[in-house]
C-alpha cells in the first residue's frame, strides 16, 4: 500500500476550482517531514508545483502562485492543495510525495490523481 494516497481530482472549466487531499499513513508524517505536491504534464517534466514543511511554510512554483494554496492537517495526517482560477495548463496528473526535511529528495509518493482543464 502506497504510504500517500491522493483523491479529489477531476474535470472542470477553465476559471473553476478543485481541492485536492492526500492522505499520509504508515510513517510519522507529523514528524520532521516535508510534503509536497508535484503534477507530471503531457510532453513536460514532472515538477513541483507546492511544498510545504514541518514549520507549515509553504513555498510554490511562479505558475500557481497566487492560485494554488498548499496546507495540512495535522490532525487527520491529510495534505490538501487547493486550486482555483485554474487554466488548461493546469491539466496535468498530481502527486503527493512526503520527504524527510533535511533530506533533498521526496522517497515517498502517492499513485497520483488526474486533474482536467477544459478551455
Amino acid at each position: 500500500q502506497a504510504p500517500l494516497a491522493e483523491s479529489g481530482g477531476g474535470s472542470v472549466q477553465a476559471g473553476g476550482s478543485l481541492r485536492l487531499s492526500c492522505l499520509a499513513h504508515g510513517y510519522p508524517s507529523n514528524w520532521g517531514y516535508c510534503h509536497g505536491w508535484f503534477r507530471q504534464r503531457p510532453g513536460y517534466e514532472r515538477e513541483e508545483v507546492a511544498g510545504i514543511d514541518n514549520r507549515q511554510r509553504p513555498t510554490y512554483a511562479n505558475s500557481v502562485k497566487g492560485r494554488f494554496t498548499i496546507s495540512k492537517d495535522y490532525a487527520k495526517n491529510i495534505l490538501y492543495l487547493q486550486m482555483n482560477n485554474l487554466k488548461p495548463e493546469d491539466t496535468a496528473m498530481y502527486y503527493c510525495a512526503a520527504r524527510r526535511c533535511g533530506e533533498t529528495t521526496y522517497n515517498r509518493w502517492g499513485q497520483g490523481t488526474q486533474v482536467t482543464v477544459s478551455p
